[in-house]
């Protein structure tokens, strides 16, 4: 099932997911360094890349939802995309929850329930992102109509099957 949110060719929720999980993962591994050192700008640089990495994953979940819409009822793929978005969702709420914690003291001393909260969203992210993994590289969502090892360039005007017009839309 192709997606139905493409830039040049490709899945745009696929593009945007690298932001936030890497900004999200990233902040986890400069917690876990300001809690070695207790040096104040890691949790500093947390907040802020927290911060980034929430409104990235918003707007990352946009395209997705989109995608998820187009998948047909029934599906193991629709009820794996429904656990995949519903555990973002989550995940987002407790790097937001974090965030906020942090904001309400000061940034560069987090309390214990924002990193708990922290950790606890990369644990479920860990999931979430191995059922998009699923999504992708087993159901085949977000993949185009006869891709294969020798298909031509996203940018050709081609089909991944070789042909010349676009795939037909399947619902």
């Amino acid at each position: 099932m192709e997606s139905r949110v493409k830039v040049l060719g490709h899945s745009l929720h696929q593009m945007l997911i690298v932001f936030p999980l890497g900004l999200l993962v990233t902040a986890c591994v400069f917690d876990a360094v300001y809690l070695s050192t207790r040096n104040p700008q890691w949790a500093e640089i947390s907040y802020w890349m927290i911060a980034a990495g929430v409104i990235g994953g918003l707007l990352a979940a946009v395209p997705g939802w989109i995608d998820w819409f187009a998948i047909p009822s029934g599906t193991r793929a629709k009820a794996v995309g429904l656990w995949h978005g519903l555990g973002n969702v989550v995940v987002l709420v407790l790097f937001a929850a974090s965030w906020f914690l942090r904001r309400a003291e000061n940034p560069g001393a987090p309390p214990t329930p924002a990193l708990v909260a922290s950790y606890a969203g990369i644990a479920l992210g860990c999931v979430t992102g191995w059922l998009g993994g699923e999504l992708v590289d087993r159901l085949g969502v977000g993949v185009d109509t006869g891709a294969n090892l020798n298909a031509p360039n996203s940018l050709s005007g081609r089909r991944a099957d070789g042909g010349t017009h676009p795939p037909v839309e399947r619902a």
